[in-house]
């Protein structure tokens, strides 16, 4: 049976080598819930995790069960991505990587930049990709060119770049450098579809958020340079629902930070 998305406790199987299982954490921020991806090379009985989720026993169960898993992947620091650590590795005896030294468990490697990992048969491009969150990450499968952009693209709809370390200059770069991959590669996200052209969802990103850009410069025009982020989100996001304006007010601080850096 081919499952669909969403498809909740199911291994649903996306590429030759990526599979995913969708954890039933739904919500504003997370869509349907957060992809926990399982990369296994044809033939090889053990598998590489890619953000194991957050602290669902039944989740992290179905994971482990998947198993043996070799090593796991962390995208980013978000706790729907990284709350379920600590059980799961308890669970696999896997060691952890991570940008972010907390979250890395039975090693001390980090992600550097261009890094390929060979795990398993697999073989696992690190490409940083900040802007969603300092430590943003995507990992690119060598062979068959999918790409796992964890919170950078979503499976729908755009990112919400966070307020605490999120950088909208960071943001677009990380989009043009997932752009000049270059066509037809799937995307393999951390919530939501996957999607199958990296470079026009990323182009679509990219234009977005240039558009957004603009909005704001013409809003402090009209509300002055010291506008309130609440103002400007009024002022700008009129096409969004207002239940969603609070988290809108998290990429208006992110671009505000951008265009005026002294911004408090």
């Amino acid at each position: 049976m081919t499952h669909a998305h969403p498809a909740y406790a199911q291994l649903r199987q996306v590429t030759p080598i990526a599979a995913v299982m969708l954890e039933n954490n739904p919500g504003m921020m997370t869509l349907d819930g957060t992809n926990t991806w399982i990369l296994r090379a044809p033939g090889r009985e053990e598998c590489v995790v890619v953000d194991p989720g957050d602290a669902d026993e039944e989740h992290l169960r179905r994971i482990a069960e998947v198993g043996p898993v070799a090593l796991t992947l962390i995208t980013h620091r978000h706790h729907d991505h990284t709350g379920g650590i600590d059980r799961f590795v308890e669970m696999t005896g896997s060691p952890v990587r991570a940008v972010d030294p907390q979250f890395r468990r039975h090693t001390d490697a980090g992600l550097p930049d261009g890094e390929l990992i060979e795990e398993v048969g697999l073989a696992i491009r690190v490409l940083r990709t900040p802007g969603h969150t300092k430590d943003s990450t995507s990992f690119v499968i060598e062979g068959e060119g999918s790409v796992l952009t964890g919170d950078t693209i979503l499976g729908r709809g755009t990112t919400v770049l966070d307020s605490t370390d999120g950088d909208l200059g960071d943001y677009l770069s990380s989009l043009r450098v997932l752009i000049d991959l270059g066509s037809g590669r799937t995307v393999l996200p951390g919530h939501g579809p996957e999607l199958p052209d990296l470079q026009v969802v990323a182009e679509q990103y990219l234009a977005h958020r240039e558009e957004r850009l603009a909005q704001v410069r013409d809003a402090l025009e009209v509300l002055g340079h010291d506008a309130a982020v609440r103002a400007v989100v009024e002022h700008v996001y009129t096409d969004v629902d207002e239940k969603l304006w609070p988290v809108a007010e998290q990429s208006v601080r992110v671009q505000l930070d951008y265009l005026r850096p002294s911004h408090e």
